[in-house]
Formats: structure tokens, sequence, C-alpha cells
């Protein structure tokens, strides 16, 4: 057997050095530093080892947790609330469908210090619980990263914020840190602790991109569910352009709503039988005895073709009624109210 030379101990002696101080630090796994945005070491374990580990997952949300509160938002219905997370320094807000209840509903933000904007809902995806949110007002606003990679694993180490149980100044933004349990083609699930309020609140990795989400509260931890960032991404320019995407659960779409009543005529078109009181209808100048036929350019045959047309509308639509009043035909445009 060949014994060790002076110079072959000095060398032995220098690498035994530093791998003991990679572990005392935390700093090197399999020998090499974790560079920022890697995927963390300690998502690939069953379950922390050792104090580095534990140290590593403290530190990782220590480094993102600032940046993450600061965007994170209480959403203001009116007689409820919810969360969002600012993903654009224009106030570009992700939240829940279910807590934004529709397209160009006027809600309020209220960032973690208590500043209070007027926002308003944009589109949502009715299927899978998705929408956003706009701050009116103009600014620069804090906001997150979006995982557009779509790199979450099975296991992997997350923390949820949220305002549970409502807005409260002097709490501020509750953090629930956990892992992913399950991974589905439309929700994932983690076992942080979520309650009332937390839905529409974002989910982040360990890097502070943001992943998901909060949509439903499950009745144990691991039932948590949350929309992943891809259906967002997949569903962008729709719902920028404030479209009710698809059917489902988690919102209705609002009818349109004039406030009249109308019968056949047989000539064609709908008499206007009613005009309720501080209706649309009311407030556009419609009148009992008008004659409607045309509504957006299209002709009224009759009660069902005009309700059908209407259908198709949203509240907040502007349009364009041709009017017969005293043998004499006019335009109209009616702002249409929700039903």
């Amino acid at each position: 057997m060949m014994k060790n030379s002076p110079a072959s101990c000095r060398k032995i002696g220098r690498s035994a050095l530093f791998i003991t101080f990679a572990f005392l630090t935390g700093g090197l796994v399999h020998g090499v530093e974790q560079k920022e945005g890697e995927r963390p070491y300690f998502n690939e374990k069953q379950a922390p080892e050792n104090i580095r580990d534990l140290k590593k997952i403290q530190e990782s949300l220590q480094k993102n947790l600032p940046r993450s509160r600061a965007a994170t938002v209480s959403i203001d219905l009116g007689g409820g609330s919810g969360s969002g997370v600012i993903v654009s320094e224009k106030g570009l807000v992700l939240t829940a469908a279910h807590v934004s209840a529709g397209v160009g509903k006027k809600m309020t933000v209220i960032m973690e210090d208590g500043t209070r904007y007027k926002a308003v809902s944009l589109g949502l995806v009715a299927s899978t619980d998705a929408a956003m949110v706009q701050i009116e007002e103009e600014g620069s606003y804090p906001y997150v990263e979006l995982d557009r990679g779509d790199t979450p694993s099975l296991g992997d180490w997350v923390y949820a914020l949220g305002h549970s149980g409502g807005f409260e100044k002097e709490r501020g933004v509750g953090v629930r840190i956990g892992r992913l349990v399950r991974m589905a083609e439309q929700t994932i699930n983690s076992d942080c602790n979520l309650i009332g309020g937390d839905s529409g609140g974002p989910l982040f990795d360990m890097n502070g991109r943001l992943i998901g989400i909060h949509s439903r509260v499950g009745a144990s931890l691991e039932q948590n569910m949350h929309v992943p960032l891809r259906e967002f991404l997949a569903n962008w320019n729709g719902m920028l352009n404030k479209e009710f995407i698809g059917e489902g659960p988690f919102a209705q779409k609002a009818t349109a709503f004039m406030g009249i009543g109308t019968e056949d005529r047989e000539e064609g078109g709908v008499v206007v039988q009613e005009v309720g009181e501080d209706t649309p209808a009311a407030v556009a100048g419609i009148k009992e005895g008008d004659v409607i036929l045309e509504i957006g350019g299209e002709k009224v045959e009759n009660k069902e073709s005009f309700s059908a047309s209407l259908k198709e509308l949203s509240p907040g639509d502007k349009v364009k009624l041709k009017i017969l009043r005293n043998d004499e035909e006019m335009e109209i445009e009616v702002e249409l109210g929700e039903k």
C-alpha cells in the first residue's frame, strides 16, 4: 500500500477544510454555490435533514418576503373582501375570479400600509378562477416577478401570502410556508394554511416568483387549491381585453339591463309598454309608446330577438337604438346597467 507523501497530505487537508467550511455555512450543494434564480437544493429532499437545510429555507423566505409583501393587496368589494397581487409597475393585479366576481366592477385595492386606490375588474376565466384587476390611479407600484417557465414540481417548498380575514393594518399581510402536495392540469395544491380573505392572494416559489393564486380553502391543509400561473398566461390577452372567458362555477356572466317592458308589434319591432324609474332606459330618454326598430344596427323582429340581442351585451356597454316616436325615427344611445 502506498503511503501519503507530505505534499499529498497538504492537498487532502485543504480539500477537507473546504468541504467542512461549505457544510457549516450551508453555501454549497453538490459542491457549488446556488446561483440567483436556480432551483433550491432543498426542493430535492423529502424533508430537511439538518439545521443547514432549515436555515437555507429560512434565508430564501427572508430574502424574498419584503418584495412579495409590498405587492400583496387586499381587495375591498364593498360587502366582502379578498386578496390579490400586483404584477406590473402600472398596477395590474392578479386575483381569483370569485373575488372580482365579474367584468367592469368597481372596487378598492388596499396596500399593506393602508393606502387605498380605486380599481376596476378586467377579464376572468370562469372555469379556472383566474381574474385580473387594474388600479385606475396612475402611479408606480411595487410588483412581483412571474414564473413564466412553469417550473414548480411536486414537493417544492412554497409560501402563501394574503389578507386573512380581511384587511388589518396592524397585522399586515399573513405569511404561511408549506409544500406543493398535488399537481393537476388546472390546479395545484399546497399544505399552506389558508383561511377566508386569502382567496385571490399569491403563492410563491422560494425564489420569490409568483406560481399561483389562491382559489379554494380546503377542509384539510392538503386540499388548499391554487390556480397555476400558466392558466393566467394562457388567457392573458383575453383578460386584459375585459373578456368573460368560459363557463364555470367561479363567476356568472352579468346580464345587461335596460329597464323596459315591451310587446310585439305586427309591423315588426317592439313597443315600449313600461320604463322603470331611474333605469338606463329612463336616463337615456326612452318613453312609453316608443317603438324600438333596431338595436346596435340589427333589426328587431319581436321581443324574442330583442332579448337575444341584449344577452349578447354586457353591463356598461353603450348601444344605439333606432326609435320610432310619433311617426318620426330617431336614434337614442343607452348605457346598459347590470341586472
